[in-house]
Parts: C-alpha cells; structure tokens; sequence
C-alpha cells in the first residue's frame, strides 16, 4: 500500500515514483497490473491531477509503466516476462523524420493547424515580398550564373548591422546566408559532429535537428528546459558525466516551450562552455518575435565559442528559405567550404528579395504589428486552453508556441492520429523529445489556435476520456 507524506521535505511527485517503483519490484503490483486512473489516484491519495501526471509520465520513462490509448496506465512487463495474452504491442516511438514530414507538409492542407511551425500567410510580410519582386524585375536582376558561396554581400552587410544592434560585434565578412535556418544548423552540425559523439540538446527541442544529428551517428543528451530557461545543475552535471563537445540550443522564445533563458542563466553557460570546451551553437530564429531586447549567447560571447544562427523564414515568408549564421572567421570559412560542397550556392535572387523587404521601409511596421498579434493570441490560446484543464507550461506571451498537456489526454500521439481525421493537425510532444516516449504534451501555436473548431474537438476527446476513464 502506497502512503504519501505531504509534511516530508520529499516533493510528492518523488514519493509516488518511488513508492509505486518499489511495488512493482517486490511484486506488490505485477506485470500488466492497471494503475487506478490519473484522477481516481489523486482523490484516493489528496494530491492534484498534475502530481500524478508527473509521476506516471516519469514512470513510463523510466520503463516501469506503459501507457495504452483508451485504457490507462500498467505496469509494464520486464526482461524475460512472457507477453500477456492479447496484449497489444508497445507503441514504436522511435523519432520518425518520415511521420513528422507528412504531419507538417503533407498535412498543410488540414483546415485547423494547430501544431505547425509556420505563421499563416496574412500574418507574414506578402506586401513587402511583392513590393521587392516588383523593384527586383524593374532593376532587371541577372538570372544566369551563380551567387556569392558567401550570400549576397548587401544583405551580410544589413545582417552584420542588425547584429551590431544587438551588441554583436561582426562583420559582414562574418556572415553566412543559408537555405533557412535548417540549412546553418545542418552546416554546424556536419562540422562540429562525428559518429559516436555526444552532443547537448535542448529538452523538449527541434525535431528536424534531433533527426539531423542522429542521422549524424550523435549521441543525444538532453539538457531539461524549465518554465524559466534551462535547468542550469542539470546541465552541468551531463557536461561532466558524457564530456561533449557542442550544445545546440535556443536561448530565446525556445520552441516548443516558449521559454527565455535569463542573462546570468547564459553567463553560466558560457563559464561551462569554457571550462569544458563545449561549442555552442545558438538558434535564435525567433529573436525578430521578442518585443523586448535580450542579451544572447553571441552578444555575451562575441562569437568565440558561439555559431549564431538566424531566419527570415518565420517573419517574411518560408517560401524564400533565407537564413544566416554569424561565427569566428576560421569557422565561417570551414561551413562555407561545406555548403560549397553540399550546394554550391544559395540562391542570389531569393537573397536580393529578402533584402529588397528588409529595406523597403516598412519592415519595422510588420514586426511591431506581427509583435502585437502575436501575444494577444498568447493571452486568448492561454485562456482557452486552462479553461479546458490544460497546463501550461509556461506563458511566454511572445513567440508562437504554448506547451501544454491535460491530465485527461495522456498520449498526445494517439490524439494526434485520431484528431488528424476531423482536420487537426496537433504537435505530438514526443517529437520534440531527446529520448521519444509516451507523453501528454502538446505544442501549440498560438496564431493558428483560434478557430473554434479545434476547441470543440479537443472538448470532446476530453470529455470521452473521462467517460472512458469512469468506465
């Protein structure tokens, strides 16, 4: 029998994990064995419905549980138990780059997009693009030949500015333009890391770059985001434990979570990097997002263990795939060297269209109006979703990502496939994870979770969970 202590200075959640991991071990609770359900646990034992969600999601990761869709929670068979009968089998949650691609691409034809990556097109710079396309074919571009290996000149030297403006000391000659912001993490990626390596992520984090880097033979660790940036003992005690050489990580406006790094977070950060030698590349694709000016881990660092990687994608337009990395002289020629060798160039004519927006005089405007949507849509999105029973991880109120779960929809895969048939597209919270397992968290985005229907549709997988769950 499970008693929990709320007077003991153990926090509730370490008591039921390890209370219910002793009595599956001295067989109190045997194999395939149901737990009681997420609420009837917490009305027996006084403790709230996010405690024991914890618990179970902690359990299930550690390989004590498993969690069945439309079922519940059992304890999960060990090495060398014989397969129940009728059992089915366990869920594959191995990262699959083929799934991801299809739900964000194939599915972009879905009329609710909850979970995408991508603002919707009235939210985006159309005018601007158009208006450069126009002075583009008006100026009569040459459009034979190939670009600079380096990117188009003007818009390195707009980017070294832009920087400089966020206390980045860079030069033109310090930039690299690249196909989006994928393209400069695939570079950083194929010079920094060698099969076998261990390598630091941010945990939840980046799919696509998860995938790349396993593709790479990388060993992932990953590091643990908290409401309020990074669990920063965490971190230093994988630094010590697995000797890694890079960190990829998103100080700002981090997706899937929302969360921001503080400053004496990223001076922390450094400190380490220096003191073990770590790399640390630096995706702050979101930064033209942030309403208020935040120090980086290049402004802190002057790019001398940083790689500094950016995108116009997210706020122009993804069609253009422009993005940049800003790093030391002798790094930049290396990644240069690799793009060459990948993809020659990029593309010129998209460069001078990026930069034809950037200038044209109302690019301020955009963002300053971009800024303000995007955070009254965090305030509305944040409402609805507590008013259904959702937690939130945090509320950023800037970015496009709220991370949430509800303690009634414990697998946010098996809803994602099910609401996938009503026209939702859901972001599944294993796909972000280091190490995928069953889990209950949701990334979504806020510009595109406005549209009544999708409340309606999470209402009612809610309300037949319950019902399921009482049953």
């Amino acid at each position: 029998m499970l008693i929990l202590k709320p007077e003991s200075t153990i926090p509730l959640v370490s008591q039921i994990v390890d209370g219910l991991r002793r009595m599956i071990a001295d067989q109190s609770l045997k194999p395939d064995a149901k737990l009681p359900s997420i609420r009837a646990f917490a009305a027996a034992h006084g403790v709230s419905v996010f405690t024991v969600v914890e618990a179970y999601d902690r359990l299930v990761a550690q390989g004590w549980l498993v969690s069945r869709a439309h079922a519940g929670f059992f304890v999960k068979r060990r090495p060398g138990d014989a397969p129940a009968p009728g059992e089915p089998p366990a869920a594959d949650l191995n990262f699959d780059a083929r799934w991801y691609l299809k739900q964000i691409f194939e599915s972009r034809n879905l009329p609710i997009k909850a979970g995408c990556g991508w603002l919707p097109h009235d939210w985006l710079f159309e005018d601007g693009v158009r208006r450069s396309l126009r002075q583009l074919a008006t100026d009569g571009a040459e459009l034979g030949g190939y670009g600079s290996p380096h990117g188009h000149m003007a818009l390195r030297a707009l980017i070294a500015e832009t920087l400089s403006e966020q206390q980045i000391a860079v030069t033109a000659e310090q930039v690299l333009l690249t196909q989006g912001s994928s393209q400069a993490l695939d570079l950083a990626a194929r010079h920094l890391v060698k099969p076998g390596d261990a390598v630091l992520v941010d945990d939840p984090g980046y799919p696509n770059l998860m995938f790349m880097l396993r593709h790479l033979g990388a060993r992932l660790v990953g590091v643990p985001r908290t409401p309020q940036g990074y669990d920063v003992a965490a971190l230093e005690a994988l630094i010590v434990e697995h000797r890694p050489s890079v960190f990829f990580t998103q100080p700002r406006l981090q997706s899937p979570t929302g969360s921001v790094a503080p400053i004496a977070q990223l001076y922390r950060v450094l400190q380490l990097a220096e003191a073990h030698g770590l790399t640390l590349v630096e995706n702050d694709l979101y930064a033209d997002m942030d309403p208020l000016q935040r120090p980086s881990l290049a402004s802190l660092d002057q790019l001398r263990r940083v790689i500094h990687v950016g995108s116009f994608s997210k706020t122009i337009s993804p069609n253009l795939r422009v993005g940049f990395l800003a790093t030391a002289p002798a790094t930049l020629e290396a990644l240069t060297q690799l793009k060459m060798v990948s993809g020659l160039t990029s593309s010129d004519i998209t460069e001078r269209i990026a930069f034809g927006a950037l200038t044209e005089g109302r690019w301020r405007k955009h963002l300053k109006s971009l800024r303000d949507r995007l955070a009254e849509s965090h305030g509305r999105v944040a409402q609805r979703l507590t008013g259904l029973g959702f937690e939130l991880f945090g509320e950023p109120k800037a970015g496009m990502y709220l991370w949430a779960r509800h303690p009634d929809l414990t697998d946010a895969a098996e809803l994602s496939r099910q609401v996938a048939g009503e026209g939702v597209m859901l972001g599944p919270g294993h796909l972000f994870l280091a190490q995928p397992r069953t889990t209950g968290w949701l990334r979504f985005n806020v510009a595109f979770s406005e549209d009544e229907r999708l409340w309606n549709v999470l209402a009612a997988q809610i309300a037949s969970h319950a019902q399921q769950a009482q049953g």
